[in-house]
């Protein structure tokens, strides 16, 4: 089958509005047959179930009911509150409080998407009631989302991991710096915008309401602390961690007095059709990661790089900006599965670190959820607060700047992401 045409069978069922794991899969197939390596196709279930027989994939749904459970258990009022006794009586309190807020709900989502939804809802009409734009407090509330896959536990750190064999707790490890680093990055950012527009300071809380508030926080602060504290130090598995932090997010509820039937129910429904969603995206990019070794693409990719001269700190580079690009458009996860495993084993081959490129790699497709053409996080924040959706991006777009700027420090200065794994001697 000629090649336009398999091309021009993606755009129709993509513009069908085919989701892209089923898009994904057919054009697969198609490219089976155009190869003339169809006979491979009888492997097919093979190839899935290798795929997801990794045993830290167990971790992800039971973190996934985690993140549900707390959601729905209104710990996201608790979180904030502390926040506000961090941010203090700094102009632009409410901006750094929308920030601080995503490092410490990072630890409970472990996802973007339930970032943005779940401060979209709170902390929007909270910042627009004290004098905030409604445009500005939407676009600081999605940029901040993007510490939430980083800071772990993390979905996508999951993902790479089991995609790249890859120690989780190692990638766990390296995701707690960068993610403080990013944090404060954007706090300065939202300083600046804070002084130059007149941005309303924080409220003067008394000795009582700050104790009052922290004391609040305090079991939901604690469920991330235990969960990174056992891995990290070897105390339990990514997967042992998930089950303690199940069964920890029930007794948080419980504290909480938001703990019922009906809560419990629906997280576990909504975890299951994540999961069914993210496992039929696996079995989909099974096929082309296969195909892709048949067809020796990696190694035509490492040799025309070689030819190029591109090694060391220009390919991460190149692998950053293509990853940029393809976070625009793509699903994370299934950009993840899809390029990964084709241009990061190049530059491990090459000298990088396994653990850092994930890092590199997970960050920079995250950041595609702010940005256009699609921006996942804006979408969702701009549904959610009712707000124009190209008026977000205008004023995201700082943010974004800083973000990508970011992005080439940690790509090129490895020490950043290896200090604490090093550290721990993971």
């Amino acid at each position: 089958m000629p090649s336009f045409l398999i091309i021009l069978f993606t755009v129709v069922i993509l513009a069908a509005g085919t989701a892209l794991a089923y898009t994904t899969g057919a054009v697969a197939v198609l490219v089976y047959y155009a190869s003339g390596l169809q006979d491979y196709l009888a492997l097919s279930p093979q190839l899935v179930f290798s795929q997801i027989d990794v045993f830290a994939l167990m971790a992800m749904p039971l973190f996934m009911l985690v993140g549900e459970i707390m959601n729905r258990g209104k710990v996201t009022q608790a979180l904030v509150d502390f926040a506000v006794i961090a941010a203090g009586r700094t102009r632009g309190a409410l901006g750094h409080v929308n920030i601080l807020t995503s490092v410490f709900f990072a630890g409970i989502s472990g996802s973007a998407m339930a970032d943005s939804a779940a401060l979209g809802n709170t902390l929007v009409p909270a910042m627009v009631n004290k004098g905030y734009d409604k445009v500005y407090a939407g676009a600081i509330t999605a940029a901040s989302s993007i510490i939430g896959p980083i800071i772990p536990p993390s979905i996508i750190l999951i993902f790479y991991g089991a995609i790249m064999r890859v120690d989780v707790a190692a990638l766990f490890a390296a995701g707690v710096l960068p993610g403080l680093i990013l944090a404060g990055a954007l706090m300065i950012a939202n300083g600046y915008f804070a002084i130059r527009h007149n941005h309303p300071r924080g409220e003067r809380l008394t000795r009582g309401e700050a104790l009052g508030a922290a004391k609040r926080a305090l079991p939901a602060l604690v469920l991330p602390l235990i969960i990174v504290v056992g891995i990290v130090l070897g105390f339990m598995t990514p997967t042992e961690a998930a089950a303690v932090a199940v069964f920890a997010a029930v007794i948080v509820s419980a504290i909480y007095k938001t703990l019922s039937a009906k809560v419990l129910f629906e997280s576990f429904k909504r975890t299951v059709v994540l999961t069914g969603a993210i496992f039929i995206l696996f079995a989909a990019a099974s096929l082309v990661i296969y195909i892709a070794a048949l067809t020796e693409f990696p190694s035509a990719i490492a040799n025309s790089v070689v030819e190029i001269g591109l090694t060391g700190n220009s390919y991460i580079v190149l692998i950053v900006v293509v990853f940029i690009l393809f976070g625009m458009v793509l699903d994370t996860l299934l950009g993840l599965a899809l390029v990964a495993p084709v241009l990061v084993p190049v530059a491990i081959s090459q000298g990088a670190d396994p653990v850092h490129m994930g890092i590199c790699v997970c960050l920079t497709l995250t950041v595609g959820l702010i940005s256009p053409p699609l921006g996942g996080s804006v979408l969702v924040v701009s549904a959610v607060t009712d707000t124009p959706y190209w008026s977000l991006f205008r004023w995201v777009t700082p943010f974004l700047l800083v973000e990508i700027a970011f992005l080439f420090l940690i790509a090129l200065v490895p020490e950043i992401t290896l200090f604490l794994p090093r550290l721990l001697g993971l």
